[in-house]
């Protein structure tokens, strides 16, 4: 069904009326600024908590939960909260230790063997405590998890050797999402039961976070739960499609709401206790708050100067902002958005989910709540923002400008575009499939369909294509180079898919065509090289070669009469027929040069 969409001009802002109003004076005026923010970023809804101390003061929900069927945001709605999964995650790696089942520093392969990384001594030197503050040397490698996804944990886990690092252990923080999956998979091994499982007993039933999921198809159980949105056009709000990241669960596949939320901020705020039952080991959570890696200088610009200092503890971002110390961390996944706050020395929390991609609002939420609560002289911080994006918008039209600039006219593709066809892999990412369909190249990946429009020579810019809307013309600088080998056959393609690297280079597998055992029968026989007779023969639905003194290599079918080696790259064969059909030869085509063999008898 054809999703519909709305334009600013025809949403009606509702404020839930059943909501927890505020009592404290801290909380004046507020409902007007946040109303404001749904107009501004063409927002369907959000909910947000605050906390003081022990105690809920304030709870609402704006908007819609549901915007096609006017269903509103409530503070129990539950959202997706993205990456502020990971305080979870990493406080169960804390509680553990205190268990006496592991140590955060001794190098993490010890409690899982399978764990390996780029190099030797990467392996031998990271720990738990270097995943946890994102120290591994490792980029994000986000593209291998989100646009590659894997059946299971073990298969991601089968990755990581194959990503390549940007810095040394210890050396830079680098966000990396697949070091708390790591994380989630080691305490999986120290207590034999799963991530979702250990994060149900130790904390969610605790906290009473009944109704909080670790899936979408949990969540749309519950009897109120958010769809998710983004903007496009920069004006008309569109239903996006869940993506379901089971897998990559410990990283950030949380559902919940404000209110259960609440419960797992007071605990923080209060040392690691949550009605005076001790949550969290005391010693985890002053490590956890406290800074583990350095992000940035963090020096303050002239518009805030009192908002500065920015290092990273354990699942958390800390800050110092306008002289008060914060504790913080966003959460983004497709069609939500996320914030999880608190000042642990004013003993104040703040929790904003919403239901728009990419959203700012999380963070102007935030900001306009602890200005009051603080008793801070306000700040614009939705006008800023505005200002900020609006920037940005014409930066980066100048930097699609620029790389539109640089094609070279009247060039054309090296090859027939069925020839750029196969699939294409890499260890550390997956695999995707590269396709002629009416005339022109596409890819597909395990979450979409990408058109492949020539850009210049063997470069193309991918597109992305709507189930509904259909291509999207509004090309990135995102480019896919294919690349031949020295028999000129395309071999390979090079992708940008993680900026802070080279070109990630995935080699090309041809297609299999299928062939009936029977058909194999007539490539049967024995073959003539200069010194050496080659033998080809059919076991059931496959074809073998075998050259003496080498092994046995399966030959898979990609043409007519043509097969590749299996199991190395660059040898194929093409077999040779004459007007009967009758095979009569075969050309092994090798890196080093094409050898014709005739078919003996």
């Amino acid at each position: 069904m054809r999703p519909i969409l709305f334009c600013l001009a025809g949403i009606i802002l509702f404020l839930q009326c059943s909501a927890q109003t505020a009592n404290d004076p801290r909380i004046v005026a507020l409902e007007a600024d946040l109303e404001k923010l749904l107009a501004d970023w063409k927002a369907p809804g959000f909910a947000v908590a605050v906390v003081s101390k022990d105690k809920v003061i304030y709870s609402k929900g704006f908007g819609y939960r549901d915007l096609e069927k006017k269903l509103p945001v409530t503070p129990q709605t539950l959202f997706a909260i993205g990456s502020c999964t990971k305080a979870f995650t990493s406080a169960l790696i804390g509680t553990l230790e205190k268990e006496q089942k592991l140590s955060i520093d001794k190098p993490a392969y010890t409690y899982l063997p399978s764990l390996g990384f780029f190099r030797t001594d990467m392996t031998n030197a990271i720990t738990l405590r270097d995943m946890m503050s994102h120290r591994t040397g490792l980029p994000r490698h986000d593209v291998s998890w989100y646009l590659f996804p894997a059946s299971t944990r073990d298969s991601l886990l089968q990755r990581i050797p194959y990503m390549e690092p940007t810095a040394g252990v210890k050396d830079k923080f680098q966000y990396n999402n697949f070091m708390f999956l790591v994380q989630g998979m080691i305490a999986e091994k120290a207590t034999g039961k799963t991530w979702e499982q250990n994060i149900k007993e130790k904390f969610f039933q605790p906290l009473q976070m009944k109704r909080s999921t670790f899936s979408i198809a949990d969540m749309k159980k519950d009897a109120n739960y958010a769809s998710g949105y983004g903007v496009v056009k920069d004006s008309i709000i569109k239903k996006l499609p869940y993506y379901e990241i089971n897998t990559m669960g410990p990283a950030g596949s949380i559902n919940s709401s404000v209110d259960e939320m609440s419960n797992w901020v007071i605990t923080w705020i209060n040392g690691g206790k949550y009605k005076q039952q001790e949550l969290l080991p005391t010693n985890y959570v002053k490590d956890a708050m406290s800074s583990q890696m350095i992000i940035s200088s963090g020096f303050p610009d002239k518009e805030t100067p009192d908002v500065h200092f920015s290092n990273y503890g354990f699942g958390w971002f800390l800050a110092s902002y306008r002289g008060h110390y914060r504790v913080d961390h966003g959460g983004n996944i497709d069609g939500f958005s996320a914030g999880t706050t608190f000042f642990p020395t004013d003993s104040i929390g703040i929790i904003v989910l919403t239901n728009q991609n990419g959203s700012a609002i999380p963070t102007l939420v935030r900001n306009i709540i602890a200005d009051k609560m603080l008793g801070l002289e306000a700040i614009d911080w939705n006008g800023i923002r505005l200002k900020a994006v609006e920037k940005s918008k014409a930066a980066q039209a100048g930097t699609k400008a620029t790389a539109r600039s640089n094609k070279k006219l009247n060039t054309r593709p090296t090859h027939a575009l069925a020839e750029y066809a196969g699939i294409y892999s890499h260890p550390g990412y997956g695999s995707m499939n590269v396709y002629v369909k009416k005339d022109s190249l596409f890819v597909k990946l395990a979450n979409g369909e990408m058109y492949l429009r020539h850009f210049h020579y063997d470069i193309f810019e991918p597109l992305n294509v709507d189930p509904v809307e259909g291509v999207d013309t509004t090309a990135g600088v995102m480019r896919f180079q294919f690349h031949m080998n020295t028999e000129g056959n395309i071999h390979s393609l090079t992708v940008p898919f993680e900026a802070t690297l080279k070109p990630l280079e995935f080699t090309r597998k041809p297609k299999e065509v299928p062939v009936t055992a029977s058909k194999l029968k007539i490539y049967e026989g024995e073959y003539e090289l200069p010194g050496v007779t080659a033998k080809v023969y059919a076991k059931g639905n496959i074809l073998y070669l075998f050259v003496p003194g080498q092994p046995e290599y399966e030959l898979t079918p990609t043409g007519e009469h043509t097969f590749s080696l299996k199991a190395v790259s660059g040898f194929s064969l093409e077999f040779h027929a004459d007007e009967k059909k009758q095979i009569t030869g075969v050309t092994f085509i090798q890196p080093n040069g094409n050898f014709k063999a005739t078919r003996k008898g």
